[in-house]
């Protein structure tokens, strides 16, 4: 039988230093929709989910591969309510599988987070510069890698300043991305019913969201391309400790952050596949030169070339840049906060859970992330522009694991109550579970396409580059964990953070750790 925590009122949240009841609901849900760069993640992967060959069916993948992140956006809630913890997966892993599982998947979130940071610290780099029109310039590796790092230092210094300070400047970038992604789908969506939008034009239609007629290899592949646009979302649970009502807002706010993406992304893709249809020559969809970017192909097209239209298209570059800017910043604000909970709970050196005593914030784990990011940004980004590629494309692996642990781990935490209602039984295990199993093999598929020689842009040893390099940064967290263990040994040994924990309302949670 397992151990049951005594019952009562949750465990308090740990005192960390950082600014309790500073965001409200909205600016979590802000910071949330942020970190997955909407206007980036679908200007830079709708091109290559057509090229996968599912045509207008692109739509009903996009919105396919919203349920699973829909359901293990419900982990996320669920736990967040019986523990609100900065550190989020890593804690909750912790709890429910020990110490040891816990380390590695704050390590594995963390991974993904310097990944994505040296994408769009590229993308910060060139979008500055394309817009000022200097696009010779744009594709100079050394000047795009000097820009975007010095929009990584500016935003690490924007996120160490102050969480409000760092949550009013995301309302305004994403404010600027939205719009402009409304206005660019309404114009191209009036310009089709009204038959001015060119012979490639075609009227939306119902079954474009539905993904019948599509062989079994395209469907992987296009929910392996568009599962991901929606990573980003879990950011406005790690600011949960400086959120009013901790238990509750971020958890609500991470769950309309996924159907507000959806929505979102739905609305830019009919738009797009209506305007340009999915041929492969001029504008199509299918277009490989193209396919990188569709919205900076588009813009000139929907918008015209005149005055006003020439307006629009800087306003459509604009909404990339905030993009990029935005969720580097969301980026940035999360990866901190891990790592202050790991120092907080003894999983890492105390130096790391410092933080600032007037702004509130952690200062040596913002600025470590910063300037880890910044040195593996320049790296990358000096070897190979195909290495660069190729280890943004990997995040994919880390994210898989990262959703599997979150959502099996609420399974595993609420099994003793699962049958106590219906709203359990669904909330907290079924569709909790469907997705974890999901991602699992969604980690499976990524990895065997990955490996495939073609599948990237380099090859190590016959193997794709893609899969090389998520999996040696993956590995590389088991030597770390055992340079650490000796400094952490209470942590490690279960004493700082012992499995188990009882929610809210003394919901009954069972320690797992001495059996069934």
């Amino acid at each position: 039988m397992s151990e049951v925590v005594a019952l009562g009122a949750a465990p308090a949240v740990p005192a960390k230093g950082l600014r309790g009841g500073a965001l409200g609901m909205v600016s979590s849900m802000v910071i949330g929709m942020s970190s997955t760069a909407p206007a980036y993640s679908i200007a830079a992967t709708l091109g290559l989910i057509v090229l996968a060959g599912t045509g207008f069916k692109a739509a009903a993948f996009v919105l396919l591969s919203f349920v699973p992140v829909l359901f293990v956006a419900f982990a996320f809630r669920e736990l967040n309510t019986a523990e609100p913890d900065c550190g989020t997966n890593f804690m909750w892993a912790a709890r429910a599988f020990g110490p040891h599982a816990g380390w590695f998947t704050g390590w594995v979130v963390t991974v993904a987070q310097l990944l994505v940071m040296s994408s769009q610290s590229a993308l910060t780099g060139r979008y500055t510069l394309l817009l000022f029109g200097a696009s010779d310039a744009a594709g100079n590796r050394w000047v795009t890698t000097a820009i975007g790092a010095g929009w990584l230092l500016a935003l690490c210094w924007l996120c160490y300043r102050g969480i409000e300070v760092s949550a009013r400047v995301q309302w305004i970038l994403l404010g600027v991305e939205l719009a402009v992604l409304v206005l660019f789908s309404a114009v191209a969506l009036v310009r089709v019913f009204d038959g001015t939008a060119g012979p490639q034009a075609s009227l939306p239609r119902l079954d474009w969201l539905w993904p019948g007629g599509v062989s079994a290899g395209t469907a992987v592949s296009a929910v392996l391309l568009a599962v991901f646009i929606y990573w980003g979302w879990e950011s406005s649970l790690s600011v949960n400790e400086e959120t009013a009502d901790p238990r509750h807002a971020p958890g609500r706010a991470a769950v309309l952050s996924t159907v507000l993406l959806v929505l979102n992304y739905l609305l830019v893709t009919v738009a797009a596949l209506a305007f340009a249809g999915v041929g492969s020559e001029g504008i199509g969809l299918a277009n490989e030169a193209g396919s990188e970017d569709v919205l900076a192909g588009l813009g000139g097209a929907v918008f015209g070339d005149g005055a006003g239209g020439k307006v629009l298209g800087v306003l459509l570059i604009v909404s990339v840049l905030t993009s990029g800017a935005a969720t580097s910043q969301a980026t940035i604000m999360p990866a901190a906060r891990t790592t202050l909970s790991m120092a907080s709970h003894g999983a890492l050196p105390r130096v790391f859970g410092r933080v600032h005593p007037r702004f509130r914030t952690p200062t040596v784990a913002t600025w470590a992330f910063g300037l880890v990011s910044l040195a593996a940004y320049v790296l990358l980004a000096l070897i190979s522009d195909n290495v660069l590629a190729d280890s943004v494309d990997a995040v994919g692996l880390t994210i898989a694991i990262e959703y599997t642990m979150t959502a099996l781990a609420c399974v595993w935490v609420f099994r003793r109550t699962l049958f106590a209602s219906v709203r359990n039984f669904v909330l907290r295990g079924l569709l909790p579970f469907t997705g974890g199993v999901f991602f699992l093999a969604v980690l499976g598929f990524a990895l065997i396409e990955y490996a495939r020689p073609d599948a990237g842009e380099t090859t190590v040893f016959g193997i794709g580059g893609v899969a090389v390099i998520g999996v040696v940064s993956i590995v590389l967290g088991v030597p770390l964990m055992f340079a650490v263990h000796r400094a952490c040994r209470d942590f490690f040994a279960g004493r700082r953070l012992p499995r188990g924990f009882v929610p809210r309302g003394g919901d009954r949670i069972l320690s797992p750790h001495r059996g069934s």
